[in-house]
């Protein structure tokens, strides 16, 4: 199927507006992040039978906490330390947030219905920008000129390139089963075939363990690790800049489980273009949004079940189950391709 591009749609910028800062774009990431926290609060409020969440403005479900913590970062002196490298500090929390952003204008969220920005091997070009985002969390460290925050960035650098690497060939190797990097056409050969997470369940599990580790989830909390480093690369921050640095990775969390639901759980699926602009994207956004939110409902469970991992168990473990999984990956994806689907 052939995407409906810009000269084809009435309304087309009313569209892209839509998709970038309505659905699923600024304004699902601002909801999603929110009810995300609160989920997160209250699932390690019953796991781990903490008095706060439990107990605080019941009868409302603990919203008064989130009201109260939106208060608390808007009004809080935001102090600049003095000896920090200022536009460095200034401007690598918001490039971080930037970068983790970008992708979704790239993501196809409907079927029949083209992203706001069409390019086509989008695949490749949304790999390559969501690996940007953790270099900007690197230089948030670095520029604070604090032993913490240092500390941290150092722990981001080595997490980073052990889990990114298995991720991007993870990712790639569910597109050679499809013969394309167009997330367009992999969600429809999905809808033709089988879910990606059935053909290669290998690189499914490798994609999903190493998006806990890009996004800071739980075993893998290791760059801020609280109890060790205060908060390691945002040490520094305060106020609003320290709430937008802690919603970062929830950001990042919510973009990763878009693709991952694009590329193995078959995105907009069962539904397809019906001719109905309106009706499809609404509906496949809906479809897709609630697919990212399991996943991220899992991410945010594992908090109250999981310890910390150290950094050295971390990174070996990135090293080698998880890369050699991701090689298993390749070879399945190859047998699939090479030999089962001819």
């Amino acid at each position: 199927m052939v995407y409906i591009g810009p000269l084809e749609i009435p309304g087309r910028l009313i569209y892209d507006f839509l998709h970038i800062f309505i659905l699923p774009g600024f304004g699902a990431i601002l909801v999603l992040v929110i009810l995300i926290i609160w989920a997160e609060r209250k699932i390690a409020g019953l796991v781990q039978l903490r008095y706060g969440p439990l107990h605080v403005s019941r009868r409302i479900g603990g919203a008064l906490q989130l009201v109260a913590d939106l208060i608390r970062y808007s009004l809080q002196e935001f102090i600049v330390p003095e000896n920090v490298d200022k536009i460095a500090y200034l401007m690598a929390p918001a490039l971080a947030l930037l970068f983790a952003v970008i992708p979704i204008a790239f993501m196809p969220t409907a079927p029949g219905i083209a992203p706001p920005i069409y390019v086509e091997p989008n695949l490749l070009l949304i790999l390559a920008v969501i690996s940007l985002a953790p270099i900007f969390v690197i230089v948030t460290g670095v520029a604070s000129d604090n032993k913490f925050a240092f500390i941290g960035s150092l722990r981001e650098a080595f997490l980073m390139i052990s889990y990114e690497i298995p991720f991007i060939i993870s990712i790639l190797s569910t597109a050679f089963i499809y013969g394309t990097l167009d997330l367009y056409k992999i969600v429809e050969a999905q809808s033709k075939a089988f879910l990606g997470v059935l053909l290669n369940p290998f690189a499914a599990l490798v994609a999903y363990i190493a998006i806990l580790r890009i996004t800071g989830r739980f075993p893998f909390e290791i760059s801020e690790a609280e109890s060790e480093l205060v908060m390691g690369p945002y040490t520094e921050y305060s106020g609003l800049m320290y709430g937008v640095a802690m919603g970062i990775g929830y950001i990042k969390l919510y973009v990763y489980t878009l693709l991952f639901s694009i590329v193995f759980l078959g995105g907009w699926l069962p539904i397809s273009s019906t001719g109905n602009i309106v009706f499809d994207y609404i509906l496949g956004n809906i479809i897709l949004l609630i697919k990212a939110s399991i996943l991220m409902l899992i991410a945010v469970f594992l908090r109250s079940v999981y310890p910390r991992y150290r950094i050295d168990q971390a990174v070996r473990l990135g090293w080698s189950l998880i890369l050699i999984l991701s090689g298993a990956a390749v070879a399945w994806s190859l047998i699939i391709r090479l030999i089962i689907w001819r």
